[in-house]
């Protein structure tokens, strides 16, 4: 792609959509006959803002109705005629394909997925080199293809809302003028900010942060709008603006907050677009922090951002307060803090009683929520409370760097909860699989029960190494992994388009993407990496980007054609493979 400039922004607006959604594509432009440099890869491309491209040829079509929540059934009569048809054209857009034919722009066998570059939502010359760069070595052409759509995805089209500091260009955060950037970053197809998909998004990117001050201020902005949300509500997993994208189609459940005696207020309130209290997306707060840190070593972010100590302080209160029994969380007036219920047609998408199955005290902390959005089936999820130990422990560093006597105690106390959860973990959390021997458990709930099964989601089982929980040659994690990745786990899949984990908020059969780049991430055996990305490859069905899932049988059969989290794991992946695996992608290997 022609390099930008200067970094900036495209305005958000509904003339945009329209025309990226139903502008038709460009004429095929001439390639080299090797396909090798990047350079010659069309600018103009079918739209990004959600609808896939069709498969030359009339091939597979994608799934017409993503078959969970995420589908988001809108309340009309609570919702403006504008705001409908912002939603809509978010919404039914991914779902509208039409059939080009060879006219479609493709690039290899893989369609240009990108936005015209007066239109993506955030420009970096950084990124663009890097793309270069990275698809310059690798030598299928196909999963270079994949590489420069997913890696820039979430700059491109989800980068809703972006004001820098008053030192734009400085990599500072303000440099105390008081003026702080503010980021929103929405998941994709859906016009809200999930704490734990923008964090991941973004951290492809941690990369380049120290030399380009355009992209640490957008990160910054995040690390802002993320305290400010953790401030606002630390229960709900995401949030919305509601004057540009209506209100939430959630503000029927019923989640309230404890006020004076046993009176409790309605949490539905604007702002929050759905109040799922997940552990793993307040730790996803304390990882965007130390990740930004720890690429840039600057601490301004969160010594000159007031909110963000608080935010923190109000991370470990509520991860602290989750620790106590169900039974004792009961005895308080008003009852326990948190509770949601909603009318759902899946069992999955509301909670027993409002609260759950209950807990006994183990040291862990309560998740009534998966990362899938999923209810747990007990309450203590092991991977979620296994990234809380590592963030806990990475935040306090960051926090005995910014000085003050506050972070210090702040710090001491985040480290005394990392161990307590650890130890928690150790004690409650390993078990003994009849076929797998000593593993780690999915789910525990401290009265001696517990399910052994795995998600695809992050934080996962098998994502332990990878969270930065143990080694790759851990032996309990080996096992546990041998047991995710077969039939022991009840969502994993073998099809004949490529094996993996899916989970209960798609259902049977379905394969995430997420599961094989995880499993490539945390593998140390070259043929299985090699493997996994030619499933990745397949997975895309030619259609230029990552899914949600796919059907085992059938990758033409697939959820959310736009979904930011997945396309920027797999580029994670790429680049992990060009710094520590490059045969991989070079061929020399």
């Amino acid at each position: 792609p022609k390099e930008p400039s200067a970094p900036g922004r495209t305005p958000f607006h509904i003339p945009l959509i329209v025309s990226s959604i139903f502008r038709p594509p460009a004429a095929v432009s001439s390639l080299t006959p090797s396909c090798s440099p990047l350079l010659s890869f069309p600018i103009s491309s079918p739209p990004a803002y959600g609808r896939p491209p069709a498969v030359s040829g009339g091939g597979p079509r994608a799934s017409s109705s993503p078959p969970h929540e995420r589908k988001m059934v809108q309340k009309t009569s609570s919702i403006t005629i504008s705001s409908l048809l912002f939603q809509f054209l978010l919404f039914v857009s991914p779902l509208i394909r039409a059939d080009f034919g060879k006219q479609e722009e493709r690039w290899c066998g893989c369609p240009n997925r990108r936005p015209p570059e007066e239109e993506r939502r955030f420009r970096s010359a950084t990124v663009e080199k890097a793309i270069n760069s990275v698809v310059g070595m690798i030598k299928d052409r196909e999963l270079a293809c994949l590489f420069a759509n997913c890696f820039p995805n979430t700059l491109d089209t989800t980068v809703f809302l972006h004001t820098p500091g008053e030192t734009a260009g400085s990599g500072k955060s303000g440099g105390g003028s008081g003026v702080l950037a503010d980021t929103f970053i929405i998941t994709g197809d859906i016009p809200a900010m999930w704490l734990r998909d923008s964090c991941n998004q973004v951290l492809p990117y941690m990369r380049f942060v120290s030399s380009d001050p355009a992209l640490a201020q957008l990160i910054e902005g995040l690390i802002h709008r993320q305290a400010s949300q953790v401030l606002a509500d630390p229960y709900a997993n995401a949030h919305n603006i509601p004057s540009l994208t209506g209100p939430s189609p959630h503000t029927s459940d019923a989640t309230s907050n404890p006020t004076f005696g046993p009176s409790r207020t309605d949490a539905m309130v604007p702002g929050i677009f759905e109040r799922k209290f997940e552990l793993d997306s307040l730790c996803a707060f304390l990882k965007l922090s130390r990740s930004y840190y720890e690429a840039t070593n600057s601490t301004a972010p969160f010594t000159e951002n007031p909110d963000w100590a608080g935010a923190v302080v109000r991370a470990i209160s509520v991860i602290d307060s989750m620790r106590m029994s169900s039974e004792s969380e009961a005895a308080q007036e008003g009852g326990p803090i948190y509770q949601f219920q909603r009318a759902a047609l899946e069992p999955t998408d509301t909670l027993l009683h409002g609260t759950g199955s209950p807990g006994a005290e183990t040291g862990m902390a309560r998740s009534p929520f998966r990362p899938s959005d999923d209810a747990t089936t007990f309450p203590f999820l092991v991977p979620a409370n296994a990234m809380a130990v590592v963030e806990l422990r990475r935040v306090a560093n960051l926090m005995r760097k910014a000085g003050s006597r506050d972070m210090l105690s702040l710090a001491d106390r985040a480290e005394v909860l990392a161990n307590e959860i650890d130890q928690g973990i150790q004690t409650y959390a390993v078990i003994k699989h009849p076929s797998t021997g000593e593993v780690y458990a999915y789910e525990v709930d401290g009265f001696g029960n517990s399910y052994f099964a795995d998600d695809a989601n992050v934080p996962s089982l098998l994502s332990l190494p990878y969270l930065g929980y143990v080694p790759a040659n851990d032996t309990v994690y080996k096992r546990t992994r041998h047991g995710v990745l077969s039939r022991a786990n009840p969502w994993y899949f073998n099809g004949t388009a490529g094996s993996g984990i899916g989970g209960p908020h798609v259902g049977l059969d379905m394969i995430w993407p997420m599961s094989i780049i995880m499993r490539a991430l945390t593998s140390t055996d070259d043929r299985e990496i090699a493997e996994c990305l030619s499933i990745l490859k397949r997975s895309s069905a030619g259609t230029g980007l990552m899914h949600e899932s796919f059907q085992k049988d059938n990758p033409g059969t697939f959820t959310r054609p736009w979904f930011a989290w997945a396309n920027s794991l797999f580029a994670d992946l790429i680049f992990t493979l060009a710094e520590k695996r490059p045969h991989l992608l070079t061929g020399a290997g």
